[in-house]
């Protein structure tokens, strides 16, 4: 193979009207230059030839996943394989065995080969991890961690052994020497690491998918997962702006996951308005007459009213005996009333809680509670729902002879001054 390149170059310079011997090296350079060029050309049709058949072929089958497998990045990326084993098996002919140029060629070229290898598996992991994220169970992982995790560590594997290669030592030998120095590249590489172990944490114990709504109070952050990768989670919240977060963050701190209630299918209402305690007070006949023409509270007046009177008789209590006797109270009316409203003219999931409780009294009065799950989760329809029920409760409270409680605004203060105020007296004359 030398002699024949040898005679190759040695012809080409004497038709160019050189010589080996009057123009020392010339052959020699001319010879690498014919061997690059060759495998160059060789390298184009191998694309040319293989990319367009085998593309034309996946493209033909009924299956989607050939076409990630076979596509012209992997194509790519194996031609390139082949054209370097041709380059790293002629190149090194061309000059002197036991040489130092020799020894160097060989070492670039092996360099070479193991960076297109390094190339290729990149390109076959990409196609993977594209042929799983179309699987409807890992669309919705964060897998893109995964590859590039994956991609890392053949970077790394490919370094060492192209260091290993140029300075002609055993990889064992770098690595040792690594080994020393392992406090240096657990800094370098801390976020990476960081994050390669919380992608795990976080994929294997299901607690973040793209597409989640998440709530980070630290970070600002409140809205959907975008993208989770080796060293980022990207969040785009509600105003549409972008926050990032280091995945390790997520793993060692406290997170809002709101993904569950929406897999649930109701969202809780849990909200509270304020009752004047002065108006709370026992029911009059006159009263429990205007309350029963309300026909979510009816029966229950009636039925209340038949214990009561049966209790009294019991136990020989007048009814007008307040403090012996039972006795209906407004707000207890109204309390049931807001239950019987909640399960019968508003769409609440019906198997989740549903209550309407009193909470501990303040000085700003008594606050009644509900508390219930919508039907829905979509936002505009739950805060639409719940704006429409707390609007019914503030006006219909009035119909139970109730107050809500509010304080009194600055206006209300000015209008109490002024009827308050009086004209002050003149002072007699001295």
């Amino acid at each position: 193979m030398q002699a024949l390149l040898k005679r190759w170059t040695d012809d080409l310079l004497g038709w160019m009207g050189l010589t080996s011997a009057a123009d020392h090296g010339w052959d020699l350079w001319l010879a690498v230059g014919l061997v690059v060029l060759f495998v160059v050309l060789v390298d184009y049709l191998l694309r040319l030839a293989v990319v367009r058949g085998v593309r034309r072929i996946v493209e033909r089958t009924a299956v989607k996943w050939d076409d990630e497998l076979f596509s012209v990045r992997v194509l790519n990326a194996s031609c390139h394989i082949v054209s370097a084993i041709v380059l790293s098996a002629i190149l090194p002919v061309v000059f002197e065995e036991h040489t130092a140029g020799r020894t160097v060629v060989s070492r670039l070229l092996d360099s070479y080969l193991v960076v297109v290898v390094c190339l290729f598996i990149n390109a076959m992991l990409y196609a993977s991890f594209r042929i799983a994220a179309q699987r409807p169970a890992w669309q919705d992982k964060p897998i893109k961690g995964l590859r590039q995790t994956g991609q890392g560590i053949v970077l790394f594997i490919g370094a060492i052994l192209i260091v290993s290669l140029l300075l002609g030592k055993s990889p064992k030998i770098l690595l040792t020497g690594l080994g020393a120095s392992a406090a240096i590249v657990l800094l370098i590489f801390r976020d990476s690491i960081l994050g390669f172990v919380s992608g795990i944490q976080l994929s294997a114990n299901d607690m973040l998918k793209v597409g989640d709504w998440i709530e980070i109070e630290k970070y600002g952050a409140d809205g959907t997962v975008i993208e989770v990768t080796l060293t980022t989670v990207k969040i785009r919240n509600f105003d549409n702006t972008i926050v990032t977060v280091p995945p390790y963050a997520l793993v060692s701190e406290s997170f809002q996951n709101w993904q569950a209630m929406k897999r649930s299918g109701g969202r809780r209402v849990m909200r509270s308005v304020s009752v004047d305690m002065r108006c709370v007070r026992f029911c009059t006949p006159e009263m429990l007459a205007r309350y029963r023409k309300v026909a979510l509270v009816r029966d229950y007046i009636d039925d209340t009213e038949q214990h009561i009177a049966a209790f009294d008789n019991e136990h020989g209590v007048a009814r007008d005996d307040e403090a012996n006797g039972l006795q209906q109270t407004n707000l207890e009316i109204f309390r049931v009333y807001l239950m019987h409203y909640l399960q019968q003219r508003v769409p609440v999931r019906k198997d989740m809680r549903l209550m309407v409780r009193q909470l501990q009294p303040t000085e700003t009065g008594l606050p009644l509670q509900l508390y219930f799950y919508t039907d829905t989760v979509d936002w505009v329809e739950y805060e639409t729902i719940q704006a429409d029920v707390f609007a019914h409760v503030l006006a219909v409270a009035g119909l139970f002879d109730l107050r809500i409680f509010q304080s009194p605004s600055g206006y209300e203060l000015a209008q109490l001054g002024v009827r308050s105020a009086t004209p002050a007296a003149s002072a007699p004359p001295e």
